[in-house]
């Protein structure tokens, strides 16, 4: 009979994108309730659920106890096409890097890019309601595109780098985009790919891994407190 590591990790491979899909339903799930409670998000308007669990300066510093904005903005929409794009984009990366990286490290990542997202919209914007995947989203593009560097392909002539650069357009270009937050995802993504796919990997720096990431994403909210002092 096989270990049960064995039997652990075959069990793992017959589930496929699993942190991936897990993080779709709870973005979709808190969509539906704040649906159900006010119809009006499915249109894109702001409603009291999008005000208490997204991003604002203000709010943020009234004190420790709103703390948990930094991390729950990302799970908020504004929209169905908002919620739509971002879902997409999650799925179709996600399933590519999930199981590049391993699902721990793929769920840290995920996590520290939400920070990161955080730090960037309070950086630039920090008087906005922020909310969505997007930062995240950014972030597991940055790792793609730097993954892709790494291994002596240039990022820009993949399908990763064009859909990079056209989402950097829409950024910029449609009004109302959290940019910060946008920006602050890809660098944090960067950064974290520097961690999960270094040149040289070693048994001993793999083992460190989560701890990195995990500091990486109390170093982003650590920013985005600072940036509202």
């Amino acid at each position: 009979m096989p270990s049960a590591s064995t039997r652990a990790r075959r069990w793992q491979a017959t589930k496929g994108a699993l942190i991936t899909e897990t993080f779709i339903g709870l973005n979709l799930l808190i969509f539906i309730i704040g649906t159900a409670i006010n119809g009006r998000m499915l249109a894109g308007e702001t409603t009291q659920l999008q005000v208490d669990l997204g991003l604002n300066g203000i709010l943020l510093s009234q004190g420790p106890g709103q703390w948990y904005r930094i991390f729950t903005s990302g799970f908020i929409h504004f929209g169905l096409i908002h919620l739509g794009f971002n879902m997409y984009l999650l799925f179709q990366l996600g399933g590519m890097l999930e199981s590049a990286i391993g699902r721990l490290r793929f769920a840290l990542v995920y996590v520290a890019c939400i920070a990161g997202g955080s730090a960037g919209a309070m950086l630039l914007q920090p008087l906005g309601l922020h909310g969505g995947a997007s930062g995240a989203v950014f972030g597991l593009m940055g790792l793609a595109a730097v993954a892709y560097q790494q291994r002596g392909i240039n990022p820009m002539r993949t399908q990763i780098g064009s859909l990079l650069l056209m989402n950097l357009a829409i950024t910029f270009i449609v009004p109302g985009i959290s940019i910060g937050g946008h920006l602050g995802g890809a660098i944090t993504g960067g950064l974290c790919a520097l961690v999960v796919l270094p040149r040289r990997p070693a048994a001993q720096s793999r083992q460190l891994q989560p701890f990195i990431l995990i500091a990486i994403a109390f170093a982003a909210a650590a920013v985005t407190l600072f940036a509202i002092r």
